[in-house]
């Protein structure tokens, strides 16, 4: 019996890499990307200190499979401390979308807004911006995308 234990106490590793993978994979399937790049290359914690701004390649992480540039190593670091806090919501796809009906639809992350410490991300392109869509009926768009995007990433 000693040996079991010891063998699955030498596999514990793997077995916590494959899910690890298994989680990023997910993740890359799921959030709004570009060539594993999220936000369109924008600095995630930029939002929460001044306003959007495009990060750089050199100032790069990877989180669980996304990848995230930013424009300093300061923001960098602050990321790395706490990475669920600064990702966007619903992995970076218009929020309005995801509440009104579900769907996964393309940002402009210039259109954001900040709720409770958490980013949010809009749609603003010809003539439509759902972010004025959104603060009419927040409170009940934000409950709905919770619940679509909760069905959706599994």
């Amino acid at each position: 019996m000693p040996k079991f234990f010891m063998l699955l106490w030498m596999l514990l590793p793997f077995l916590a890499i494959g899910q690890q993978t298994e989680q990023g994979s997910l993740r890359t399937k799921n959030f709004n990307l570009e060539d594993k790049l999220a936000i369109q290359g924008y600095d995630p914690i930029a939002y929460f200190s001044k306003a959007a701004q495009m990060g750089k390649k050199e100032f790069a992480t990877q989180y669980q499979g996304v990848t995230y540039w930013f424009v300093s190593k300061e923001n960098k670091e602050r990321f790395l401390a706490s990475p669920a806090k600064y990702e966007p919501a619903y992995g970076g796809w218009c929020a309005y979308a995801m509440g009104a009906t579900g769907e996964r639809v393309s940002i402009n992350p210039d259109t954001y807004k900040i709720i409770d410490g958490k980013l949010y991300l809009f749609y603003n392109k010809f003539f439509t911006n759902t972010l004025n869509s959104w603060n009419k009926d927040e409170t009940a768009l934000k409950r709905k995308a919770d619940q679509a995007w909760s069905q959706q990433f599994k």
